[in-house]
């Protein structure tokens, strides 16, 4: 059962959430007061025709996707409002193999504690804005991050996801694979809350996507990829668990890929 601490701090905080607000992608700042920049969940579908060119796939709110079958999981789409896995952003942002890339999320809220996960798929040779995965197996996992302690003191339990409960904060990131062929790719990052994890299908994935034209020599196209959604179960480890209590955590999802050496 669910502590007292824990009951009241979900309660606090069950209508705000958060979404990658802007990001850094090869030394370039995309925020939202440039185009191109990033997706505004409150900002561009009410803009129609006018609503500004993104590198960022559509998140039409802050909210969660709770349903692993569904295809709203891959890139936070709402398919009850007509946007089914979401859809394809008109742009790319260039980056180099082997660079680092910094996204921003607005202010996390601090009950929602939970793994940081980002996975790529490499898109047709034509680029990713005109392309859905679908439930093919497209994707593989690039970078995740878990839980810090083991002996759950609150608020001092530390989660991939705790320095972005800070309005100054860093943002998150993660760096993409040097040894990838040059092409266009689509990068899903989430955030998984587990507050209320505690209940099988009661942990909040918290998708978005965005499009990269990765440049470099690579020469390495990922095997032994993965579908999603199909990915994660409702009763895995990493996601069916009481984040309230002490203990390890085992991230959900495959392996993170490694270059050859």
């Amino acid at each position: 059962m669910k502590s007292l601490v824990a009951l009241l701090s979900t309660a606090a905080v069950v209508s705000a959430h958060g979404w990658v607000d802007n990001a850094t992608i090869g030394g370039q700042l995309y925020q939202v007061k440039y185009t191109p920049s990033f997706y505004q969940p409150y900002q561009d579908q009410y803009q129609g025709e006018w609503a500004p060119k993104r590198i960022s796939r559509k998140v039409i709110s802050s909210g969660p996707v709770q349903n692993l079958s569904s295809i709203d999981l891959q890139c936070g789409g709402i398919s009850s409002e007509g946007t089914i896995g979401s859809a394809p952003a008109p742009l790319h942002a260039p980056a180099q193999a082997g660079s680092t890339v910094n996204l921003k999320w607005t202010y996390w809220p601090d009950s929602h504690m939970g793994p940081l996960l980002t996975y790529m798929a490499r898109c047709p040779d034509a680029g990713c804005n005109q392309w859905l995965p679908g439930e093919e197996p497209v994707f593989f996992k690039i970078h995740h991050d878990g839980r810090h302690t083991t002996d759950k003191t609150y608020p001092n339990d530390i989660w991939a996801d705790t320095p972005l409960m800070y309005y100054q904060n860093g943002g998150y990131n993660y760096t993409i694979p040097s040894c990838l062929k040059a092409g266009y790719y689509l990068v899903r990052h989430e955030i998984i809350a587990l507050h209320s994890a505690w209940a099988v299908g009661e942990a909040q994935f918290y998708p978005s996507c965005h499009q990269l034209q990765v440049t470099g020599p690579g020469t390495v196209v990922p095997t032994g990829l993965v579908s999603i959604p199909g990915v994660y179960k409702s009763d895995d480890p990493g996601i069916f668990i009481n984040v309230w209590n002490a203990g390890g955590y085992t991230i959900p999802g495959p392996a993170v890929f490694q270059c050859p050496s």
